[in-house]
């Protein structure tokens, strides 16, 4: 059984765009399990991620508000086959990130996180597969805005990065 997951952060709606891209949310309802890493911004695009999706999981971040903070954790876990996922929006500088990462989580395999949008696909000492899609709507210093996607086989994690036009 494989299962296919959409990575999303840092949307910041309507800060950055007026709404989600048009891909987001074409790869929203192809996805299995839908995650964001926060910085929602507005609950009108957790609204529509929660209605959307599948499966959602998501945690909310620094630019949140109270109403996202009182309907999101500030750490999600959950299990996607053999796989133990933990969620977070702030992991911290990029230096000593794996090490931190790895004392932080150290029960999951898969950690899932935002802030930088900075896409990142690193694997810490222990073997933590840490993944940052980056932001779909605030690009800031990369190339392109970018989305991730993650296919989970058993235990194996293939995760590609989509840039968005």
């Amino acid at each position: 059984m494989t299962t296919r997951m959409l990575l999303l952060a840092d949307t910041h709606v309507p800060k950055r765009a007026k709404r989600l891209p048009d891909a987001v949310l074409r790869a929203v309802d192809e996805a299995d399990v839908v995650v964001h890493a926060g910085d929602w911004v507005d609950e009108a695009t957790l609204d529509l991620l929660a209605e959307r999706a599948a499966v959602l999981h998501a945690v909310f971040g620094n630019n949140d508000g109270p109403g996202l903070r009182g309907r999101l954790p500030e750490v999600a876990r959950f299990r996607v086959e053999d796989t133990s996922v933990a969620v977070i929006h702030e992991t911290g500088g990029a230096t000593g990130r794996e090490r931190r990462m790895d004392a932080a989580f150290p029960d999951d395999d898969l950690l899932v996180f935002g802030h930088s949008h900075i896409p990142w696909d690193t694997v810490t000492p222990r073997g933590l597969r840490l993944l940052n899609a980056g932001s779909p709507t605030d690009r800031r210093r990369q190339p392109v805005c970018t989305l991730m996607t993650v296919v989970i086989d058993g235990a194996d994690i293939d995760a590609t990065l989509v840039p968005l036009s």
